[in-house]
């Protein structure tokens, strides 16, 4: 490569690592062009790039980003995946290590803290981001639910209390 498209290529990580929240370190040693196409249509479903990148040119690009903490994974080959939707990330890298022995996960970078592949795999288990939003959600809304079922009760109970008498002057 010539000195000037390394350095682009330096540019571009570096403007995307700056926007990223997390990423994954992975070897890809042994996957055929084929898996890593796959790989990397999976990852694209949920706005995730994915980039085979020199090591050196990896560190540059992480200098001023969350990703310097990522720096001593960049050893061998390595394809770094990143996004902003560390869980979606996780689960597809996961899920796909899992079928491609291959692919080893060498562990990854969230908000700035390195993380282990087991962290990687603990990222995994959670539950998406939509299933996480609506548990919230109805968590904010039982309160007020109840509030508004007790409300509700008063004016029910009355009218009972009046069939109730009504009921019993016809008696």
């Amino acid at each position: 490569m010539k000195r000037d498209d390394k350095q682009r290529v330096i540019d571009e990580l570096h403007a995307s690592w700056v926007e990223s929240t997390a990423g994954v370190v992975t070897h890809y040693r042994g996957l055929t062009v084929s898996q890593m196409s796959e790989l990397r249509r999976q990852l694209h479903q949920s706005n995730i790039s994915l980039q085979v990148v020199k090591n050196t040119l990896a560190r540059r690009a992480a200098d001023g980003t969350s990703f310097k903490a990522a720096e001593s994974l960049f050893k061998g080959p390595v394809a770094i995946a990143y996004g902003s939707d560390p869980v979606a990330m996780a689960k597809a890298i996961s899920e796909f290590a899992k079928k491609h022995q291959a692919l080893e996960i060498q562990g990854g970078v969230l908000e700035g803290k390195l993380i282990d592949e087991a962290g990687i795999k603990a990222l995994a288990n959670l539950p998406s981001r939509e299933v996480l939003l609506s548990k919230m959600l109805g968590s904010m809304q039982a309160p007020i639910s109840g509030f508004v079922r007790t409300l509700n009760e008063i004016p029910t109970s009355l009218v009972r209390a009046l069939a109730a008498v009504r009921d019993q002057k016809n008696a």
